[in-house]
């Protein structure tokens, strides 16, 4: 089955080899854009491919040696070889399996992470901006580039909310699974008897949709121009800098206050609402999504929680993989990539039980 499936994985790679070299395929930037994701996609799969026939065939010639040989010599060595080939045949099946699952192109996308206080108050919103921090030196280790889209600050120095823009390679593959409610259970500063709360904050991860993939009618939104609020420094409060859009047809609405610019403030709403509107529509196409998106954002209730953070016992557990790592302190220094990774490989193989491979 898994040989079948290769093979004609082999024929479609030489179809699209040809595809590549058409010179007229640029012009299609769109067209352009799937088969190169695809061209790649295949040329990792057929080097596996090969070095799984290369392992095939050695599990072949070492069964003929140690039948037909009469050197005992060579005959132990062909026995040492089966050794190995056996054990690295399906460890290579695996991989092979993961690589027939075709790319999700949303996984190149950069994204728009919006971060919320939940349960817990002041103590809430200063974990606002410990994952604000944790994600953002992520971000600087990745090569990664982010910029925030707004920011609503509370009085103790945390964030009422905060969202920001993050591009780079392979952003939203990455992330895409830290939608949801985090739970914090510390100490906080002001409490005098070091009793531990527990408060949560929720994060959406939203995959940053272009302007040829939504298109969003002028008639459809409703702009309006205020006086930026809260905290800020200069020109904040003194012009009518900030935008609020109310997209009419779906109710979405989308407020910017963070530039002193009335413009960029415009600008930016439109890219968070194009997000918005996007991950609607991915949405609408993939019902599973939906209701995964559902059941993992919620309303930042301490009861949705996707994964723990105890500080007493220097201890992360996510609950959706059953994962602990005893090392809170440096994965808010932002190295959280083994997390990262077991959500990324827990999901593939979630994926390959549904497919059948």
């Amino acid at each position: 089955m898994l040989l079948k499936k290769l093979e004609e994985k082999a024929v479609r790679y030489e179809e699209v080899n040809e595809l590549v070299q058409d010179p007229d395929l640029i012009r299609d930037q769109k067209k352009y854009k799937d088969v190169m994701r695809e061209h790649s996609h295949l040329t990792a799969l057929m080097e596996s491919y090969e070095e799984y026939k290369k392992v095939l065939q050695g599990i072949e010639d070492s069964k003929i040696i140690i039948t037909e040989e009469d050197d005992q010599e060579m005959k132990e060595m062909a026995r040492e070889e089966l050794r190995e080939l056996e054990e690295k045949k399906p460890q290579l099946e695996d991989k092979i399996k993961m690589l027939l699952i075709p790319p999700d192109p949303l996984e190149e996308k950069n994204i728009i992470m919006e971060i919320r206080a939940g349960t817990g108050g002041d103590e809430s919103s200063l974990f606002c901006a410990d994952l604000f921090r944790m994600y953002t030196r992520y971000a600087d280790m990745k090569g990664w580039k982010y910029e925030i889209m707004d920011a609503s600050e509370s009085e103790v120095g945390g964030y009422k909310e905060i969202s920001f823009s993050i591009s780079g390679k392979y952003v939203y593959g990455s992330l895409r699974y830290e939608s949801g409610v985090h739970r914090v259970q510390r100490v906080p500063e002001t409490e005098t008897q070091g009793r531990v709360h527990t408060s949560a904050v929720t994060v959406a991860v939203l995959p940053e949709a272009e302007e040829t993939e939504i298109e969003i009618k002028p008639e459809d939104v409703r702009v309006d121009v205020m006086r930026a609020g809260g905290c800020g420094g200069q020109c904040v409060n003194t012009t009518d800098s900030a935008v609020r859009l109310t997209h009419i047809p779906t109710g979405l609405v989308v407020i910017q206050q963070d530039e002193k610019s009335q413009l960029r403030n415009k600008e930016k709403a439109f890219r968070v609402l194009r997000a918005r509107l996007f991950d609607l529509e991915e949405s609408k196409k993939n019902a599973e999504r939906a209701a995964a998106r559902k059941n993992m954002v919620g309303s930042g209730d301490r009861s949705e929680r996707i994964r723990t953070y105890n500080f007493p016992q220097n201890r992360i557990t996510d609950h959706r993989i059953n994962l602990t790592l005893y090392k809170l302190e440096q994965f808010m220094q932002g190295y959280v990539d083994e997390m990262v990774d077991a959500l990324c490989i827990y999901a593939k193989e979630e994926q390959l039980k549904e497919s059948g491979n």
